[in-house]
């Protein structure tokens, strides 16, 4: 199966299909009210026999990147099961594509996923995707609330 999401000037609170399959649900919004320039692609769309999905990223930010911390926060069926903290930038030796984009520029990234090596068992997951431009978490560039719904045990 092949799941393909594009979009440009996301509309604010409504949820947008990234993909749909026999065996994965996948769907998004924005977790405050403004408008986005944003497209995000996904493939394949499906949680059985593949060990890595390929996403695809275009952006324009409100803000320069030039410090950026991504929190991940994960719920299982209702309880929370992960919550995970990566510095993708510090303004010094940055490996990412995104480190360095200006406000208003087009950031264009192609990445790997390899979470998908995972056996994810059948249920739903809320996924709350946060950037935040300072360490301490005040100051939020982005946030995605992912809807990943499983629907067949891949064991």
């Amino acid at each position: 199966m092949f799941g393909l999401f594009f979009f440009i000037l996301f509309t604010p609170g409504v949820s947008e299909f990234v993909c749909t399959s026999s065996d994965l649900e996948m769907s998004y919004t924005f977790c405050d009210s403004a408008a986005h320039d944003f497209m995000f692609n996904l493939t394949p769309c499906s949680t059985m026999n593949k060990s890595v999905w390929k996403g695809a990223l275009t952006w324009i930010p409100r803000s320069d990147i030039h410090f950026l911390k991504i929190v991940f926060n994960v719920w299982y069926d209702g309880a929370k099961a992960l919550v995970w903290k990566e510095l993708l930038c510090s303004g010094a030796d940055d490996e990412y594509s995104v480190c360095g984009t200006l406000k208003g520029e087009t950031l264009v990234s192609e990445f790997d996923i390899k979470g998908s090596r995972v056996k994810f068992p059948k249920g739903n997951y809320s996924i709350v995707i946060q950037g935040f431009s300072d360490d301490s978490e005040n100051n939020m560039l982005m946030c995605l609330n992912f809807t990943m719904i499983i629907k067949r045990d891949a064991f």
